[in-house]
């Protein structure tokens, strides 16, 4: 089983590509959705976060309230990296159980904070989707309704384009159409088809 890491910035095109994966057949295995799962009421990970954190990040109906949690962790560094700690490790256990039970040819593992979180290796190669910084700006501030500033704040708190093209072994470039994502796509699936059953 070939494991692809699917990464990229805030509003560079992850979801969309995942999805069009999805449609290839491709199995496509999400961190954010596994770690929106392991903060669930009742889960063990949300009572340890409620214990670093407080209560205040619980929502009347006792389900965790992130606008307030991303604001505490947000500019404090080490409450960041205590959050971290309570959820890497789940995580990561969990999409290596998900992998396990697979019998596809490759699947895809969408972790967008892979550079940022020592993660490269979970995977055999790394994809990173590329947007230039204004796309990712533009995008973004029109899907969250959030300011530029606060865009360029997230921006700002995630690894450097640089820094995730340094690792990539596969880039798609977003930005331009839908087909031209599309087309890329399709064209990595074949590679990652024949690297995984070589003729």
């Amino acid at each position: 089983m070939l494991v692809v890491a699917l990464t990229g910035g805030i509003g560079s095109g992850k979801t969309t590509a995942s999805r069009l994966f999805e449609q290839l057949t491709t199995p496509v295995i999400d961190a954010d959705v596994i770690a929106r799962l392991l903060v669930e009421p009742g889960m063990p990970a949300l009572d340890e976060i409620k214990q670093q954190f407080g209560s205040s990040i619980l929502a009347d109906d006792g389900t965790l309230n992130r606008a307030r949690l991303r604001e505490i962790i947000f500019n404090d560094s080490e409450k960041k990296q205590r959050l971290e700690s309570i959820l890497h490790p789940p995580v990561r256990q969990e999409m290596k159980r998900r992998i396990s039970l697979l019998t596809a040819p490759y699947c895809i593992v969408a972790i967008p904070l892979l550079v940022e979180g020592g993660q490269l290796e979970i995977a055999d190669r790394i994809l990173v989707i590329d947007t230039p910084e204004a796309l990712q700006l533009q995008r973004a501030m029109r899907r969250d309704h959030q300011s530029e500033a606060e865009i360029r704040a997230i921006i700002s708190s995630q690894a450097s384009r640089n820094a995730r093209l340094a690792v990539a072994d596969d880039v798609i470039h977003n930005d331009g159409s839908f087909e031209h994502l599309q087309q890329q796509v399709t064209a990595l699936h074949q590679k990652y088809l024949s690297i995984a059953n070589p003729p």
